[in-house]
């Protein structure tokens, strides 16, 4: 268990229980006692309100009314609220819009100023753009949950990426591809890639990958991709 779930994980437990031990929060997540208090005191650093008991059968006690005053989120989870509202808008189909965006721009603006500039380059990398009318929607499967954080770890660190992809026929390959952009043909999500094996651009369709993961070692320079011309950089959407 990562650090943040371990986090998330005392929240809840504390919030549940009024107040534990130390050693029993320990035993919960699975870590040593010096974790759980290293753990506190971030929890404390992010806004959090925890009162300690000192000695050996002391307890730690969450405020009921205390909350979290710093953001969590990470870079792929803001990114994957921004470009769902997009895929909405997009689609002509987002309620309460002036809400939603309210919302997402305090969002960034409680970034600390390095995710808000990954976000920024993640978000320049996504497009968007009608579907056309005879597209084949029969085989429109789910999204691997994995895809948004090997995504944003690729185009920020700019590493090729490798993945199995299943094409129209059902066939299965091994692909490894230059990521390049994302495109939205609401409700079909694209990952826009140079495929060296082939010298050209591909579309994936993202409900069609699986088992994502960056390629060490490796790196690209960024080539301009030709969209069609009812195609928009996400920036440019109408607010």
């Amino acid at each position: 268990m990562n650090s943040r779930l371990r986090q998330d994980a005392l929240i809840r437990s504390l919030r549940r229980s009024g107040s534990a031990t130390v050693d029993s929060l320990a035993d919960e997540v699975g870590a040593s006692r010096r974790t759980v208090l290293r753990d506190i005191g971030a929890l404390r650093d992010q806004g959090f309100v925890i009162h300690s008991e000192p000695g050996r059968g002391g307890g730690i006690q969450l405020d009921p009314q205390s909350v979290q005053t710093t953001a969590r989120l990470s870079v792929a989870e803001v990114f994957a609220l921004l470009i769902s509202v997009a895929a909405m808008r997009a689609a002509g189909n987002l309620p309460f819009s002036d809400l939603a965006d309210q919302g997402l721009a305090r969002i960034e603006r409680a970034l600390p100023p390095d995710k808000l500039r990954d976000l920024r380059r993640f978000l320049d990398c996504l497009h968007v753009g009608p579907l056309s009318p005879h597209q084949d929607l029969s085989d429109l499967g789910t999204l691997d949950p994995e895809l948004l954080p090997a995504f944003e770890a690729a185009f920020l660190s700019r590493v090729m990426l490798r993945f199995a992809y299943r094409d129209a026929r059902g066939r299965q390959t091994r692909r490894e591809v230059e990521p390049q952009a994302m495109l939205i043909l609401p409700p079909l999500w694209y990952l826009v890639a140079w495929d060296p094996a082939r010298a050209g651009f591909r579309h994936f369709r993202m409900d069609r990958i699986s088992r994502p993961e960056q390629v060490p070692g490796t790196g690209f320079r960024q080539r301009h991709v030709p969209f069609e011309a009812d195609v928009c950089p996400y920036r440019d959407l109408p607010r």
